[in-house]
């Protein structure tokens, strides 16, 4: 069937799209680079039209237009499911809030839990021969949203990558209200990772050395995981596989040296799987009709049960800070939250629960603060107000630079004790101070 002429009869301006939105809609605007960009300018035009218009996304990569018009939250508020560094600098100015979330869980809240969207703005690659629309790098959600909003508008962007996978990836055309191209196409980058350092390294270490042959990776997003990517890269490991929420620019290092081939895989063998991808334009070109790699809905990737199903999956991510108990925030500083939970606790639990699955949780023991202060990433307790992304009892290996450290069945007593001995030297008698204090500190216990 030819869907030449459907497209031709839906094709419009972005300003004519746009039209139909109202003061108090939820509209929905995509998710990190496929958020629509073109939509949002032609929206941003209509503010004096507008009030109360809700919007939602996540992990923004460029500053919206909707941001910049004066006095933004008169008429915008955006709901945020995952901050990134663009909704943290705007947060403090009230008109950005954050969505606790499980991000395996937020197709169900788009089917079942939220208010109705009235319009969803979704950017998509070009329409394929059979009037599909393909959700490229960034489809975790946007199924369940299509499957909810009362009006659909794509923004086609030819630059976006084709992501195969297995189900819900794309939207045909017959379910699209409107279909806008993009005046300027290009496609969202990620800045290059900072360098890793003597720190970063030295943790990569640790961990590359603990995981096998025919293991199956979860990697998160920053410097230490990138440098066990990197590490991973350059080492004789053989027969990797791939199943995590975000595809990074590590994991094409790795399959193109041959050390991911997913052939050990119990679930989806051969395929690198994944939520959402972002990164460099060689990621993306790598993604594009990659029959080895696989996007899925999130509410599968994330799966505890799905993650747990591969043997030997190892999972690594980073945190902000966490306490004697074993509590890790991954996401807040103290009230102010500078990320989100996304998928890191499903990680830790799949990972635990996998067949020879490790789980980590790494981070250097000290960060200098503004003021140029050295502040020690171990606590005696979390400080007020700081989210509890795992719970004590969900941590398995805790990795700095001066070691690691299991606390799976391990007593309070001895969490403080394990936890105190990775902490930089300059903080342990402060903690164990702290620890005395807190009565979970034991006469017999040595540093």
């Amino acid at each position: 069937m030819d869907y030449t002429k459907e497209y031709a009869q839906k094709l419009t301006t972005a300003e004519k799209a746009v039209s139909v939105i109202k003061s108090g809609d939820w509209v929905d605007y995509g998710w990190n680079m496929a958020t629509v960009h073109d939509l949002d300018s032609a929206l941003a035009a209509r503010v004096e039209d507008l009030h109360d218009v809700k919007v939602r996304g996540g992990v923004l990569m460029d500053v919206p237009e909707i941001f910049k018009v004066k006095n933004p939250g008169e008429h915008f508020s955006f709901y945020s499911w995952h901050y990134s560094g663009v909704e943290r600098k705007f947060a403090k100015e009230g008109f950005i809030t954050y969505v606790p979330v499980r991000y395996s869980e937020i197709p169900r809240y788009c089917r079942e839990d939220i208010p109705p969207i009235d319009v969803a703005m979704l950017q998509v690659a070009p329409m394929d021969k059979h009037g599909y629309f393909n959700f490229g790098p960034s489809g975790s959600m946007e199924a369940a949203i299509c499957e909810r909003a009362k009006h659909i508008i794509v923004e086609v962007n030819d630059k976006m990558p084709h992501c195969l996978g297995g189900f819900q990836t794309e939207v045909h055309i017959s379910k699209v209200d409107a279909i806008v191209e993009m005046k300027e196409p290009y496609a969202r980058c990620m800045p290059p990772a900072r360098a890793a350092t003597e720190v970063d390294e030295i943790v990569a270490k640790t961990i590359v050395n603990e995981i096998p042959n025919g293991a199956c990776l979860q990697l998160g997003i920053g410097s230490m995981p990138n440098a066990v990517g990197s590490l991973l890269a350059q080492s004789d490991l053989k027969d990797l596989g791939v199943h995590t929420e975000m595809y990074v620019d590590a994991f094409v290092d790795m399959a193109e040296k041959g050390i991911i081939n997913g052939t050990k895989k119990q679930l989806n063998p051969g395929r690198q799987v994944y939520a959402f991808a972002c990164g460099s334009q060689k990621l993306y070109d790598y993604l594009d009709d990659n029959p080895a790699c696989m996007a899925a809905p999130v509410n599968y990737v994330n799966d505890v049960r799905v993650i747990s199903a591969h043997d030997n999956m190892i999972s690594i991510n980073n945190i902000v800070n966490m306490d004697l108990y074993g509590q890790v925030n991954a996401e807040s500083n103290g009230l102010r939250q500078i990320t989100g939970a996304g998928g890191q606790l499903d990680y830790v639990m799949g990972a635990y629960l996998s067949r020879g699955g490790k789980s980590f949780i790494c981070c250097s023991s000290t960060f200098t603060d503004k003021s140029g202060e050295l502040q020690s990433r171990i606590l005696p307790i979390l400080h007020s107000g700081s989210t509890v992304t795992d719970t004590r009892a969900n941590i398995q290996y805790v990795v700095t630079e001066y070691g690691m450290v299991n606390l799976k069945g391990a007593s309070l007593w001895e969490r403080a004790e394990k936890l105190i001995s990775i902490s930089h030297p300059k903080f342990r008698e402060q903690l164990i101070a702290a620890a005395e204090q807190q009565g979970i500190w034991h006469h017999s216990n040595k540093i």
